[in-house]
């Protein structure tokens, strides 16, 4: 496995007209990785990642995840095997299931996501290695094809899931698995262990990534910064899926409660105890933020990307001088 790196998000809610200057900020600042995400109906992966690798030299750019069932999986290792040719070694492709109700909105919900995330990871791994595949599954239907260009340096493919099934199948079938925010270093843990279990059920015993993405704000008042982070984090604590998330933290019951207690947002956020966003974010003053990044390396991330909360170029260039020398 590579040596451990720290990365940061260009998050989805900032217009895509920044992009290219945010990617050469982070290059310069010292970030090994940029991570794009694709959220419906934001901005679209595929052309975000180019416009990031063009704009950069060094940095690797994550994209994290694609919904797997969005394109055809022979599109996505074409469009994949083109940014990779293009840009070798700087890529690492992240396939996911995609947030149902969004999959549902567009008509692509799949009768099984457990087997569409399955069929496309295995496809688009065997084609960008060059390999001509023929598949006949319930979500991917392939005759015969291979690329004519594979990248003479094939990039990994994560998958970004979170329960116990998906992350058993990440071990299987991909290259390495992406945590979404507030992933604990005991959730790091447990979902090891799942992934794990999937490689042993597959005979795997090639490398397998741990990337974590994690809420982030610096600050040298760790109130400050821990004020900033409570409203991302309360928004996050209040979806369907955080409880597979807090189960293994051993807060899953304790953040119910409170949510269920406190209907209104921001009375919700200044009631989130310090020691939850201890856990659940990187945030507060640099002795904190080392802590917490060691903390998540110590259970097993092997690269974790700052998700900036307010002003974030400002957040990851004060990072960048106080927080990676400590953390490389």
């Amino acid at each position: 496995m590579d040596e451990f790196q720290v990365g940061a998000m260009f998050r989805p809610q900032t217009r895509p007209e920044e992009l290219r200057r945010y990617a050469r900020e982070v290059e310069a600042f010292g970030y090994q990785e940029l991570w794009i995400v694709e959220d419906c109906f934001l901005h679209g992966g595929i052309a975000s990642t180019a416009a990031a690798l063009a704009a950069t030299d060094r940095v690797t750019v994550g994209l994290g995840i694609l919904p797997a069932v969005m394109r055809n999986a022979a599109t996505t290792a074409m469009e994949l095997a083109t940014l990779a040719g293009l840009h070798p070694g700087r890529l690492h492709a992240g396939l996911g299931h995609g947030v149902a109700a969004w999959m549902r909105q567009i008509g692509a919900f799949p009768a099984s996501q457990l087997a569409a995330l399955d069929e496309v990871t295995t496809a688009v791994r065997a084609l960008l290695a060059g390999e001509r595949i023929t598949v006949s599954g319930r979500h991917v239907q392939l005759e015969a094809v291979r690329l004519d260009h594979p990248p003479a340096v094939v990039p990994p493919v994560s998958v970004g899931v979170r329960s116990e099934k998906s992350l058993r199948l990440s071990g299987r079938v991909a290259d390495g698995t992406i945590l979404s925010e507030l992933a604990s270093p005991a959730y790091l843990t447990w979902a090891r262990r799942q992934i794990d279990a999937g490689r042993v059920d597959a005979d795997r015993t090639d490398p397998h990534r741990l990337t974590v993405y994690t809420f982030f704000a610096h600050d040298p008042d760790r109130d400050d910064a821990r004020a900033a982070v409570r409203p991302e984090l309360a928004s996050a604590l209040r979806s369907r899926e955080a409880v597979t998330l807090l189960t293994p933290a051993g807060i899953a019951h304790e953040v119910a409660t409170l949510s269920a207690d406190t209907p209104d947002d921001a009375q919700f956020a200044e009631r989130l105890p310090d020691e939850w966003i201890d856990q659940l974010a990187v945030a507060g003053d640099t002795d904190d933020c080392v802590r917490a990044v060691a903390g998540l390396r110590e259970a097993g991330a092997d690269a974790v990307v700052l998700v900036p909360v307010g002003r974030a170029l400002d957040q990851l260039a004060s990072a960048s001088r106080a927080v990676l020398p400590h953390v490389g």
